[in-house]
């Protein structure tokens, strides 16, 4: 840590720059991500309208693209170490993702199909987020010295500006498609270019804020690669990993098998949960009708609520504060409870009535809650357990769990598709099955971890 760099609010100066790129860059992927599934179905093919595809079929390719966004963050991560840096990485990668958002955002009728475009849009946003994931989380932790206990609080803070992100895309995107599209036999036919053109725009401030403030704020962290620079500090180290190192890769290893149990379970909400909020629940407020993207905020909405309690939750416990793989089983739990209200949602769903949005409202409460009890939690993991001299490319590594829960999110949420999208009930009929099946395997998840918990503390060798 650089101690010429400090303090503002009790943390490091350069940990508002990096929450500041973080939440414009979650921002823009937050919009696409928001878009992305309801534009593959939209059977609009018009200027601003979506592709046609099937639900399976779209829920496909939002699991295959989710699972290479947390699959690049391992090559990215070993370019940093070893190459270039991680201000360096982070800077390509948020110009890649920028000309990614400007791909998805050209108009369908300047091409005879507009798949090229689409394709080579995901393909950008692929790459560069792989060298820009693993490489900004990084560099939150290298802001502290290895035995500082704000490490976890900075995370959190860190995830804030993440969700501040999540939470305005969610919205500003849904207005900006409703606000360019155009009417279409009675129908508003919804302007996915036009999304897709804001959340380039996000990209473009993440990239601003990094060229002009890097330097003064976080002085020369993150450029030099972590290798390059482990074996400067550690020149007689082996490169052969310690006892000690081991017992600490295998935690890593365990948790981040409960992690893809975790991760397949929330993330439908941008695939599954998202057309269910857009088919099968009630989303009129008096003469209103809530755009569905809306509903992609209220997660981060809960988090920029509860974020913070939890933040303090944790310092005023002190000594009596669970260890991180109890928060970990606590969030499994938490997410469990929430697809119960899911169930909930599917069994008041019937051809005259459809659900009531507070289902999916209280679903996304108790998935927040189960969030911030594991997500930061395991990005500080990484960093207190990992080796100085591989901690980016490690970083990476457990974004292949997400990569996992991901694909896995994709194939599950697939199974709703029967094939005949008229035959709502029976869609709604294999949510339900999806809902309990998450609920079940989470809460079992947690009582395992919970039992495992004192061994796993054990081979942190007091980095618990």
């Amino acid at each position: 840590m650089q101690n010429n760099l400090t303090d503002c609010f009790g943390h490091p100066k350069g940990l508002f720059l990096l929450f500041g790129t973080e939440m414009w860059e979650r921002f823009s992927y937050y919009a696409m991500r928001a878009l992305l599934v309801l534009y593959l179905v939209d059977q609009v093919r018009a200027e601003g309208g979506g592709l046609g595809w099937a639900h399976a079929s779209a829920l496909r390719l939002y699991g295959t693209f989710t699972m290479l966004v947390y699959v690049t963050p391992l090559i990215g991560g070993w370019l940093a170490d070893n190459w270039l840096g991680q201000r360096t990485a982070i800077l390509a990668g948020a110009v890649l993702m920028a000309l990614g958002q400007f791909c998805l955002a050209l108009p369908h009728h300047w091409f005879a199909s507009p798949l090229p475009a689409f394709y080579s849009g995901l393909a950008l946003l692929v790459l560069g987020n792989g060298l820009f994931k693993p490489n900004i989380s990084t560099m939150v932790g290298d802001l502290y010295s290895a035995t500082d206990t704000r490490r976890d609080s900075a995370f959190t803070v860190f995830y804030l500006g993440i969700n501040a992100g999540m939470f305005l895309a969610g919205i500003a995107v849904g207005i900006t498609i409703d606000a360019f599209g155009y009417q279409q036999n009675g129908e508003l036919v919804r302007n996915y270019q036009a999304g897709f053109l804001l959340a380039g725009v996000g990209m473009l401030l993440a990239l601003l804020l990094q060229l002009s403030l890097a330097k003064p704020m976080l002085g020369s962290i993150g450029t030099e690669p972590a290798a390059r620079k482990a074996r400067r500090l550690q020149p007689q180290h082996s490169a052969a990993l310690t006892k000690t190192e081991i017992d600490r890769l295998k935690v890593l290893l365990i948790m981040g098998l409960f992690t893809i149990i975790f991760w397949a379970g929330f993330e439908q909400a941008g695939g599954l949960m998202n057309i269910y909020a857009d088919r099968f629940t009630d989303r009129s407020v008096g003469n209103w009708q809530i755009n569905p993207t809306y509903f992609q905020s209220l997660n981060p909405l809960f988090i920029l609520i509860f974020a913070p309690l939890m933040a303090v939750l944790w310092l005023k416990l002190g000594k009596a504060e669970p260890n991180s793989p109890l928060k970990f089983a606590l969030g499994l739990l938490l997410l469990g409870i929430g697809f119960l209200f899911m169930v909930g949602a599917s069994l008041q769903y019937s051809a005259d009535t459809k659900a009531s949005l507070w289902w999916l409202v209280f679903a996304y409460l108790f998935f927040t809650l189960g969030e911030l009890c594991l997500s930061p939690i395991g990005l500080a993991l990484v960093c207190r357990l990992a080796p100085l001299r591989v901690v980016s490319l490690l970083m990476g590594a457990w974004y292949l769990f997400l990569a996992a829960a991901n694909k896995l999110a994709g194939l599950i949420g697939a199974l709703l598709d029967t094939g005949d999208t008229d035959n709502e009930q029976q869609m709604v009929t294999n949510a339900l099955a999806i809902f309990s099946g998450f609920s079940l395997t989470a809460i079992l998840a947690a009582i395992l971890l919970y039992l495992l918990a004192d061994k796993l503390v054990y081979w942190m060798h007091g980095k618990a």
